[in-house]
């Protein structure tokens, strides 16, 4: 092995055993930091040198919705159901040092590859737990966190059983009372698997006397349903007195053209299709 492969950023690879994909840690030549593909398909983009740039939109726009909704700096428990190269936790880290962070993620190899490759900022709390998204949420009996952040869904080949109304329900129950749970949703144009998670999540909340879903999107995609992400938004922090304040915050730091619908435009532009 050449004696530049352990320095922090060489580029490494690892094959993954549970969707038997090969997994690499790249140069990114174009924007600069490191890349995760799996399977040749960039997953996540990671800056060493500044763990609070956050490249992919969706990621942004979490971040975001992190910085506004809790006081700058305070610790807050997040779970990340799914952790690709652990970018929103180094954010986490970077913006509110201290936070005890859970990853649940499905393919054994990857956390030890990206924290291998591109180290965790000095001082994170990171709990990573190896397995399926729902089976390991339900044996944390008992714990509940501020937020928690979905992050697995590929469009139809998105796990079947993490896309019912009943998994958003037992997510739900893992919140503080004002919590937030947010979910991405990637999918491809018609955005018909978006639509039926939007209603899953809302029939969630419905029955846990939550708030309705909100949505943060590049409002393109509300003209134009191509492919691309969408956050979904539920839980107890969306009863908050703040919310308007927060909804312009969101739509002020996009990224741009930002869109943020409320639970009344979220039923209207989703149940129309």
């Amino acid at each position: 092995m050449s004696p530049d492969a352990l320095l922090p950023g060489a580029q490494r690879s690892a094959q993954l055993s549970f969707s038997d994909q090969a997994a690499w840690i790249v140069k990114d030549e174009v924007v600069g930091g490191w890349v995760l593909q799996i399977g040749g398909v960039e997953q996540s983009h990671v800056d060493l040198e500044d763990p609070t740039r956050v490249v992919h939109e969706y990621l942004r726009r979490m971040a975001t919705v992190l910085d506004v909704c809790w006081p700058a700096g305070q610790p807050i428990r997040v779970a990340h159901l799914g952790g690709g190269a652990l970018t929103l936790p180094r954010y986490v880290q970077a913006t509110r040092p201290g936070s005890a962070q859970l990853v649940i993620e499905i393919e054994r190899e990857l956390p030890t590859l990206v924290t291998t490759a591109l180290p965790l900022p000095e001082g994170t709390d990171l709990e990573v737990v190896i397995g399926d998204a729902r089976e390991q949420l339900a044996a944390l009996e008992g714990r509940r966190f501020e937020a928690i952040v979905l992050d697995v869904f590929s469009g139809s080949e998105s796990p079947a059983h993490l896309t019912t109304c009943e998994f958003y329900a037992e997510a739900l129950e893992h919140l503080e009372p004002t919590g937030m749970l947010l979910v991405n949703v990637g999918d491809d144009a018609g955005q018909r698997f978006l639509t039926a998670q939007v209603r899953e999540l809302e029939q969630a909340t419905a029955s846990a006397g939550l708030p309705g879903v909100w949505t943060l999107t590049d409002a393109n995609l509300l003209e134009r349903p191509a492919d691309g992400n969408m956050v979904l938004l539920a839980g107890g922090a969306l009863a908050s007195p703040a919310m308007a304040n927060w909804a312009d915050a969101w739509r002020a730091a996009g990224p741009h053209p930002a869109a943020v619908l409320d639970p009344e435009e979220t039923m209207r532009v989703f149940h129309g299709r």
